[in-house]
């Protein structure tokens, strides 16, 4: 086979950023775990932290409903609906308190036109496009000995990587919103807080290693394809 999954490449660049990676994962598995089992003095659930969220920064019209699923809480901007899941939802966590604001916080840089997700939505149509052909082309392109594919290959998957890496300032300002309107609102106090930020933390790490996964990946195809030509 012309492109061969496991190589070197593989074993120096990919073992080690999928480890990352499962390593955040189980970070943020185990946080959120832990903070879920602590109940909030005040007994605000996660609904009532994102409108509260919504109402500091003065952002009205958005919906906030629950949807199935475990940890598949997100913002929609294309309803301007908060989704939030059935432990979330509900629930008088500090976990819950902490993700519900930070998926308003998403509401609030929507309604504030904050540029890096105006940018991140631009691209998300060519990403979601990219990340269906980017790999088969440049496999295709091996294969054939037809370079040109290899670089539409190419160029589709550092699209990705342009796309993951907008998203982290885009998840950090989230979180950072979130945890101004916890502490200006008073939702949590002392050790709640500090036990929301570490939910947030680590979910924030995730993303990160996400990047690192897709560079580690576009390094490996760059040096696959310089060493064929």
């Amino acid at each position: 086979m012309y492109y061969p999954y496991f190589d070197q490449y593989f074993l120096l660049l990919i073992v080690p950023a999928m480890i990352f990676s499962l390593v955040m994962q189980i970070m943020v598995k185990s946080a959120y775990k832990r903070q879920s089992r602590v109940r909030n003095a005040r007994g605000i659930t996660g609904a009532m932290a994102a409108q509260m969220v919504l109402d500091a920064n003065g952002v009205q019209g958005v919906r906030i409903e629950m949807t199935r699923g475990k940890l598949s809480d997100h913002y929609d901007p294309r309803t301007n609906t908060i989704r939030l899941s059935e432990g979330v939802y509900n629930a008088v966590s500090v976990a819950a308190v902490g993700i519900a604001a930070h998926e308003a916080g998403h509401a609030v840089q929507h309604a504030r036109k904050y540029v890096p997700i105006k940018v991140r939505n631009t691209i998300l149509p060519v990403c979601n496009i990219g990340s269906m052909l980017a790999v088969p082309l440049m496999i295709l392109g091996f294969m054939l000995d037809f370079f040109g594919l290899v670089t539409l290959g190419l160029g589709l998957y550092a699209l990705i990587v342009v796309f993951q890496l907008v998203t982290l300032p885009v998840e950090f300002n989230a979180s950072r919103r979130a945890l101004k309107a916890i502490e200006g609102q008073s939702m949590l106090a002392g050790g709640e807080l500090a036990g929301a930020k570490k939910v947030l933390s680590a979910a924030a790490m995730t993303y990160v290693a996400a990047l690192v996964v897709s560079l580690a990946n576009l390094l490996r195809f760059l040096l696959r394809f310089s060493r064929r030509r």
